[in-house]
């Protein structure tokens, strides 16, 4: 869960608090489509997706790191692995959903968001970056989507 900043009333203002970062990345493929896109993206489509995670601690644990790179895998990565990974990502209000989940059931992800890149890497802080990293006293600060090599979008909590 991420820590708000100390508000001081008599101060009128907003103490920031220093936070130290580490940043893992994780490559996964997945088809999606864009419900109600105005373009291509309408259609089924897959990308070789990136997404980078980084990790904030407001101190160091006894021998120096924010978290270990390989819980950052074993929480965040392998939850992409299980979740994402070669499946195709449908809004749950998708008008081709019903149809789809007909034919291939086994291979779609419902999301509770239209499977924007934005969209997912606002869902993977707020929602999963809080439940996978829950009692690690660490936050998913930041999440960004590569869809290509030129195309990234990303989410990140404010301090």
């Amino acid at each position: 869960m991420a820590k708000l900043p100390f508000y001081n009333p008599v101060e009128q203002k907003v103490l920031i608090r220093n936070m130290i970062t580490v940043t893992r990345y994780h490559d996964i493929s997945a088809g999606h489509r864009v419900a109600g896109h105005e373009s291509k993206c309408k259609h089924i489509h897959g990308h070789n997706y990136r997404f980078h995670f980084t990790v904030a601690a407001e101190c160091l644990d006894s021998i120096g790191r924010v978290m270990d790179f390989s819980v950052i895998k074993d929480k965040l990565c392998q939850w992409l692995e299980d979740n994402y990974d070669h499946k195709l990502l449908l809004w749950e209000n998708d008008p081709l959903l019903k149809q789809l989940i007909e034919i291939v059931p086994d291979d779609i992800v419902i999301t509770p968001f239209n499977p924007t890149a934005e969209n997912m890497a606002k869902y993977l802080v707020e929602i999963v970056g809080t439940q996978q990293l829950q009692g690690t006293g660490c936050t998913l600060v930041k999440c960004i989507v590569d869809e290509t090599r030129k195309c990234s979008a990303g989410y990140e909590i404010k301090y």
